[in-house]
Formats: structure tokens, C-alpha cells, sequence
């Protein structure tokens, strides 16, 4: 007997009206001389091969239903004609069955949507979640690459729901059973004999397979585990490289971690595809143990391996020397294996800790002491930036000059380059953060926002460089009545030692609030922090972004400890600048809200007398006081420092709440 072919895909349509039927509605009976039975009696597996004109016109044999198989199947309880409604009875006319033109064949989808739009619509749907999962893996499957139209056949889609899943057998095992973990096993059979023999049998020779097939460790990676089960996506876009990255992680989850604290996985975590995944160094089919010879990664192999991305090419030179032993998975808590990046992380840690623990316990100490003062009746004055000077002076209404106006620009240029630093480097350091993704888009981009980044890098070493160069000239021109620990220099000596005993004195209540020279302690650890704050910062960077020139002359490890001390300075200099700095500068209750004197260059008499008063008498006593004194700011100059300095405090804060915000969310 010759049947003519029938269309498969249409064997699941009823699944669910006997799965369910109690809700969604009771199947008919199937006509008299259709049952399963009598089905079976011709296509049941051992039966004899049933031959069909094929799609070439050369004959091919039926598909036969395993008996055993699709009694344990999803579809046990329903009836084959459920399905296969195009068949009318089992007359057989020229060969074949008589079939019924009116009647639509059903498919997979349809069939399954249809069921879950009546559940949603009956109010049964929360009942039956499985519904749901199976309409969402349609929808993800018709977006897929394998729902597109076949090159070699458009008459039919590159890979349809019964080639994956069997019409008369499909059944998933509950996870976690012995069943479900040989489904597992199976996966990629089912798979590659099909369609993908070649990447099947590439996949059998790597280390996965290896697992799958030799060791029946049904944990290992199977196709669907990279590729999804429905959602197959074209492997050259972005979307995959993405997604099948973090799936390694899901496995590898160590690694994982340390390659996202990598710029290559940084990117990544961003959501952009250009730099080195997974796949790229370790292969995808072809992975194999670092041990082997024939691994991407094997020492041997690794430089050919980075020069597969670092070509010369494009914007990537060729990959030095060194480039081979820098270490993508390193991590500061493995002494043995990464002593460089553990010692460097400790330094850091060390400094961290220290810097810290002692300015922000000065600090709360400061307030501490200011709120009991106030609490007492000992209230300090609040000296406004326009108050005017004493009455009867001959400076009163006058300002004393304390920085000029090269100073302020310094400053400026100081202040605005490194609150861009931070702005384009935060996302790198937190690229998990909630922030992270938006404001990587609104800078434009890595490659841009890096472009931004490095130039402002260059203005604030200038600006360092300069200030050197300027000192150096000063004191070149001056050396002789230059004191190095006069009362003008800003190199910390004695007298210092003893500004902050006092301090500490007056903090505990045990003293009177001590007077300051032209120089206060925590002003100068403020000039002097950034003469190793921009070595250590700049330093790293720059070797970083010279980086081919790096690994031409140094070992790859230079690099996982120059990352280190990088984003840890870095990390320390926002911190500090925007709670320790802007508390003794703006935040002190005798200065909040905001402090002007860096953008006007000027304060009043009277607020530098009683901040500076040790300067104010020597100058007085010399004579040298007439030459400070300079009008007050002009009104238009005096607001415009004030919104200046309030936008700078605005952006500064805001850049400590995402530092904050990232920091908490990533330990």
C-alpha cells in the first residue's frame, strides 16, 4: 500500500486537548476505522516500510511511530486523526487515504497558541503555567533563525518543531530525574545528525563532548545550553555573542567573574560585541582543557590565538611578546598562582583602609565638635564671601587675595578633567550597575566615551606637569629666601604635627580651637595627595593605553596590576575629593553650603583673619598686609562663582551616589 506524504508537524496539534480537556473542552471520539489502533496496525515501527512519492519524486518510506515510544509521549492519550484532520477515513483510493480538502492541517503553533489564548480567556491560565512557557517558546521560535525559510527549500523553514521534537514521542523528563538527565545526553544527536553533522562532530572531540558522550555527565554544555532551545539566533550578531557568553558563566561562574573584571568583559557586560569573548580564545565546538596541545589557550597557542583579534588591523596593532602571559582570569585572591595582582590588591586594600579610616574619622570628629560647640553657646560666626570687614579698618569691605587667577584656572581645569575621568570610567569599574548601561549609550558608546576619557587624562597630567614646572621655576628664581619649612611652604613639618594635636585636643573638648598659618594641615595632604594619587593613576593608564608598547618590554601581569592600582586610586581620589575634601572646604558648619574663595581668588578680611589668623599677624607686623588687600568680587563675578561651585558640588555628589551605588551593589 502507497500513502501519500502527510505533513508531521501537525502530530502535536491535540496534545493539549487531552492534557487538558477537562477545561479547555472534550475531544470527539475518533470515527469508526480510525482509532490509534487501527493506525498502528500499518504504521507502527516493525511494520512494513510504507513507501511515498518524496518531495525529489523518488519513492521514500513513511515515517513509522515507535508504539512503546509514543505510549510514554505527551501525546499518548490523544488520537492520531486529532491531528492528522485531513483524514477522512481509511479507504484506500489510487493507494492512499481519502482525505477531506475542507480540513486545514494544524500545526505545532497553532494548535498550542489556540490553547493558551482560550485558557487566558477563560481565567484557567495561572492554572496552567506550561501553557505559557510553550507560547513564549513559540514566539521566541518564530524569531529565530531557524523559523527563516531554508535556502535549498523555502517551501518549508530551516528546522520545524517535529524535527527537534519528536510529534509521536516528544515527552520532557521533570529536571532533576534520570530520565530528564539522559534527555540531556541525547541533545546533541538530535541536533547534529539532522542538520549539523560537522559541528557534532567537532563538538564529540572537545572537552564537553568528551563529558557528554564518554562521561555521561549530562551537566556538561549541550547545543541548546549556547544556542537555546527556541531562540536560535544568527551566531555573527551581537545578541548571540552576548547571550552564549554569559552562558559560560553560568557553568564557569570563577571565570566568569574574573573575565567581566577584565576591559574585554567589561565591554561586554555593556552590551558590546567587539572585544574578545569566550569563544574567541578558548573556541566554541572545539573547546579543549588548557593542558592540551591543541587548545586555543595552551601557552604554546595563545599568541596566535590574541592575534586572531590583535592583527593589525583595523585600530588593533599586532600582539607583542607580552601579551601571552597577561592573565585574563587572574584575580587578587590566589597568592600562589597571582602573587603580583595579590600584593598590588593588599597595597591598595592598605591604603584604602588607611586613607580612610583616618580622614573620615577626622571628619566626624570635626562635626562632632562643632554640633557640641553650638550645643554649648560656643557658636562660631558664619562668615558670608561678601561680608564686609571690620568696622573702623582701613581694609574694611575689602578682600585678601589668596590665589590667583592661574591658580583658580588650574584649579578648574583640575577639577572639571577629573569629574570626566570619573564620568567615563565608572561604567567600566561597575558595568553591572543599573546606570551603567544608560550612561555608557548617552556617552556614546566605549569607544567614544574612551576617546573622552583619555583626552581629559592628557589635561589633567598637563595641568600636573605644569604646576611642577611652575614650582621648579619659582624656586629656581627664589631658592635662597626659600625656607622649606617656612610658613608659606607646603611641605608638611612640625609645626603641622602640632596644628593637628591641637585639633585633637579641641575635638575632645580639651582645648581651644587652634589658629593656622597660611597653610592648614589637611590643605596640604590636599596638594600633596595628588602628586601619588597622578603617578600611580596616570602611570597605569598610560601604560594601559600604550599597552602594545607595554607588552613589547613587559610581561602580560603588568597589565591584571596596573588595572589594579588604577581603578583602586582612582576609586580612593572620587571618594575622598567629594566627602573628605568637600567637608573641610564647604560642608564645616561655618562654610556650608559652599566656600568661594578657589573661583573668586579672594576672601574677606575678616574670615581671613580668623582662619589664617598666624599669616595675618605676620603680615600685619611686616608691613607686607597692604599688598594682599583687593576690592571684593564684583557682584556678577560673585554669583557666577556661586552657581559655579554649586554645579561642581552637584556633579561631584551625583558622581559619589553612582560610585556608591555601584561599590554596594557589587560586594
Amino acid at each position: 500500500m502507497r500513502l501519500k506524504r502527510f505533513d508531521l508537524r501537525a502530530a502535536a496539534a491535540a496534545m493539549l486537548v487531552c492534557l487538558f480537556g477537562g477545561v479547555a473542552g472534550t475531544s470527539l471520539a475518533a470515527p469508526p476505522g480510525l482509532d490509534n489502533e487501527k493506525c498502528l496496525s500499518c504504521h507502527a515501527a516493525g511494520k512494513t516500510a510504507i513507501e511515498v512519492p518524496g518531495a525529489d519524486g523518488e519513492s521514500r518510506e513513511l515515517h513509522a511511530v515507535p508504539a512503546e515510544a509514543f505510549a510514554g509521549g505527551a501525546h499518548a492519550k490523544m488520537d492520531c486523526v486529532a491531528c492528522h484532520t485531513e483524514i477522512s477515513d481509511n479507504a484506500e483510493t489510487d493507494n492512499a487515504h481519502r482525505r477531506d480538502p475542507a480540513q486545514k492541517v494544524k500545526d505545532c503553533a497553532s494548535c498550542h497558541e489556540e490553547l493558551w489564548e482560550r485558557a487566558k480567556q477563560d481565567g484557567t491560565a495561572k492554572d496552567r503555567p506550561r501553557l505559557g512557557v510553550v507560547a513564549d517558546n513559540i514566539v521566541a521560535y518564530k524569531e529565530s533563525f531557524h523559523a527563516r525559510k531554508n535556502a535549498d527549500d523555502p517551501t518549508r523553514p530551516n528546522a520545524s518543531c517535529d524535527e527537534c521534537h519528536s510529534s509521536h514521542s516528544f515527552n520532557v523528563p521533570p529536571k532533576d530525574s534520570p530520565q530528564y538527565a539522559e534527555w540531556r545526553l541525547g541533545v546533541p544527536e538530535t541536533c547534529g545528525k539532522s542538520c549539523h553533522e560537522e559541528s557534532l562532530e567537532t563538538f564529540t572531540e572537545s572537552i564537553h563532548g568528551e563529558a557528554i558522550f564518554q562521561k555521561k555527565d549530562a551537566k556538561a554544555a549541550v547545543c541548546s545550553d549556547c544556542h537555546s532551545a527556541h531562540a536560535v539566533g544568527n551566531t555573527s550578531l551581537a545578541p548571540f555573542k552576548l547571550a552564549v557568553t554569559a552562558e559560560c558563566g553560568n557553568c564557569h561562574e570563577e571565570n566568569f567573574k574574573s573575565y567581566k573584571a577584565t576591559y574585554h568583559g567589561q565591554i561586554n557586560t555593556l552590551g558590546y560585541a567587539y572585544t574578545a569573548k569566550c569563544f574567541d580564545c578558548h573556541g566554541s565546538h572545539d573547546v579543549l582543557a588548557v593542558k592540551n596541545p591543541d587548545s586555543k589557550v595552551h601557552p604554546d597557542k595563545r599568541m596566535k590565538t590574541c592575534k586572531e583579534c590583535h592583527n593589525g588591523k583595523k585600530d588593533l596593532p599586532e600582539a607583542p611578546p607580552g601579551f601571552a602571559s597577561y592573565q585574563p582570569h587572574g584575580h587578587a585572591g590566589d597568592f600562589e598562582r597571582y602573587p603580583q595582582m595579590w600584593l598590588a590588591n593588599q597595597l591598595m586594600v592598605q591604603l584604602l583602609v588607611g586613607t580612610f579610616g583616618f580622614f573620615w574619622l577626622h571628619t566626624l570628629l570635626w562635626f562632632w565638635r562643632e554640633l557640641r560647640d553650638r550645643q554649648q553657646g560656643k557658636v562660631r560666626p558664619h562668615v558670608r564671601a561678601d561680608a564686609p570687614g571690620l568696622a573702623g579698618d582701613r581694609s574694611a569691605g575689602k578682600h585678601f587675595r589668596r590665589f590667583s587667577a592661574t591658580w583658580r584656572a588650574a584649579h578648574l581645569a583640575f577639577a572639571l578633567s577629573l569629574m570626566i575621568l570619573t564620568l567615563t570610567g565608572i561604567p567600566l569599574f561597575y558595568p553591572d550597575a543599573p546606570w551603567a548601561v544608560p550612561l555608557m549609550k548617552a556617552l556614546g558608546g566605549p569607544q567614544i566615551a574612551g576617546g573622552i576619557h583619555r583626552v581629559n587624562a592628557v589635561i589633567f597630567a598637563a595641568v600636573f606637569l605644569w604646576h611642577i614646572a611652575y614650582v621648579a621655576v619659582r624656586l629656581a628664581r627664589n631658592w635662597k629666601e626659600f625656607r622649606i619649612f617656612g610658613p608659606t611652604s607646603l611641605v608638611p613639618g612640625l609645626q603641622d604635627g602640632k596644628d593637628f594635636l591641637a585639633m585633637l585636643k579641641w575635638f575632645f573638648g580639651r582645648g581651644e580651637r587652634p589658629v593656622f598659618d597660611r597653610w592648614t594641615y589637611w590643605e596640604k595632604f590636599d596638594y600633596w595627595a595628588p602628586f601619588w594619587g597622578v603617578t600611580i593613576i596616570g602611570v597605569s593608564g598610560l601604560m594601559m593605553w600604550a599597552s602594545t608598547i607595554t607588552a613589547t618590554y613587559l610581561p602580560g601581569w603588568v597589565f591584571n596590576v596596573a588595572a589594579i592600582f588604577h581603578s583602586e586610586e582612582a576609586f580612593l581620589a572620587v571618594v575622598f575629593l567629594f566627602t573628605v575634601h568637600f567637608f573641610n572646604n564647604h560642608f564645616r558648619p561655618d562654610k556650608f553650603p559652599l566656600e568661594v574663595v578657589m573661583f573668586t581668588g579672594s576672601m574677606s578680611v575678616e574670615e581671613y583673619r580668623r582662619e589664617h589668623a598666624l599669616e595675618y599677624e605676620r603680615l600685619l607686623k611686616s608691613g607686607e598686609l597692604e599688598k594682599y588687600i583687593v576690592d571684593a568680587p564684583s557682584r556678577p563675578m560673585a554669583l557666577g562663582s556661586k552657581i559655579l561651585g554649586f554645579t561642581l558640588i552637584a556633579a561631584g555628589l551625583t558622581l559619589l551616589t553612582l560610585v556608591a551605588i555601584g561599590f554596594f551593589g557589587s560586594h
